[in-house]
């Protein structure tokens, strides 16, 4: 089951690479042009979140995906890194997973030349961390 810290970063994740939201029956595809703002989440993610919200997680779901947010979140679905391109994938927990990664659809993924897709970074936190790290060698 993802939880909604889980399902924000997933979505993070696949709208850095420009996979959209759709609301609906719509085919129209939300998606951010930026996600992350220093350690936390864009206030233009923060926007189409809450665009997400007040549709209802039932109506929505990533690009060439079949799952709505809604059902990801319940005890069925859980997410997952894919095989291929080690982004979140929705997969179903003891059953058959329709094989739909979005990556499929990407020519130009999985791009190793490249920095992955991330969720938002406390990086002052890691920076001491690796401080730390070094005084301790």
């Amino acid at each position: 089951m993802a939880s909604q810290t889980q399902l924000r970063e997933y979505l993070s994740h696949w709208f850095q690479l420009g996979k959209g939201v759709c609301i609906g029956l719509d085919e129209t595809r939300y998606c951010p042009s930026s996600t992350i703002y220093g350690s936390d989440y864009s206030p233009e993610f923060e926007d189409h979140w809450q665009r997400i919200e007040q549709a209802g997680l039932e109506r929505c779901y990533l690009a060439d995906t079949s799952q709505s947010l809604a059902e990801l979140s319940q005890a069925d679905w859980d997410i997952q890194s894919c095989a291929r391109c080690s982004m979140p994938v929705a997969q179903k927990v003891g059953g058959i997973t329709p094989l739909d990664c979005p990556c499929s659809e990407q020519s130009n993924w999985p791009n190793l030349e490249l920095p992955t897709p991330q969720a938002p970074q406390n990086w002052n936190e890691r920076i001491r961390d690796m401080g730390r790290r070094l005084k301790e060698q």
